[in-house]
């Protein structure tokens, strides 16, 4: 009997007024991280996702966020297939973290996305830097979710000894891929958790106030 892909505990959601930084390094570790945040995903949450993560460009964000008014059932459909892929993610992430198989199915939304979606590599030049982009033909909705399962994809042939880390922080746990010289990073960002960490430190070494 196939395993089912993991699916996401509604007691884990916080509050979704808050979006998820784009710190992981990796489309797809990100996006996974948005649940940290946003656990139901609306239309709009995603759509600003792509367009934070520079997917897709602010002018097409807009277009694509009035969708909800005018395709209503095409982009019900298809968050129904975004909610999937992140869960999977979650798991299969979960997974590499704690350095332990994951059932071949798990694999299964990602290869959905990438059977449906065609595209081709396209240089961009962003500041001064070329790099190298995918570009997803545009039919349908199924095309948004393409660079996230491509990046995805990228990191599973990595094998069980991709660097992929989450947050030291307990109450964080933000994915992320460790690219550091020693592959010992333990924060998030330094901006967020690790400073965090450094200040709750020194104050924990500095001795207590006499009373007066």
């Amino acid at each position: 009997m196939a395993t089912a892909a993991p699916k996401l505990d509604p007691r884990s959601s916080i509050s979704a007024s808050t979006a998820s930084p784009l710190i992981a390094g990796r489309l797809a570790l990100d996006f996974a991280n948005t649940a940290s945040s946003a656990h139901s995903l609306n239309w709009s949450q995603f759509i600003g996702f792509l367009a934070d993560a520079r997917v897709v460009t602010q002018e097409r964000a807009t277009r694509l966020s009035a969708l909800l008014t005018s395709e209503p059932e095409a982009v019900e459909a298809v968050l129904a297939k975004i909610l999937r892929l992140r869960g999977t993610l979650l798991g299969i992430f979960s997974a590499f973290v704690r350095r332990k198989p994951f059932p071949k199915t798990w694999a299964e939304p990602i290869n959905e996305i990438l059977q449906i979606t065609e595209g081709h590599d396209e240089l961009v030049l962003q500041g001064e830097l070329w790099r190298l982009q995918y570009v997803a033909r545009e039919e349908g909705l199924e095309w948004l979710l393409a660079a996230i399962a491509r990046s995805a994809a990228e990191l599973l042939i990595e094998g069980p000894e991709a660097p992929i880390r989450r947050c030291a922080n307990a109450k964080c746990r933000l994915f992320f891929y460790d690219d550091s010289r020693t592959h010992r990073r333990r924060w998030c960002a330094m901006s967020l958790c690790g400073n965090r960490h450094k200040v709750a430190a020194f104050q924990r070494r500095q001795p207590k106030r006499r009373n007066s």
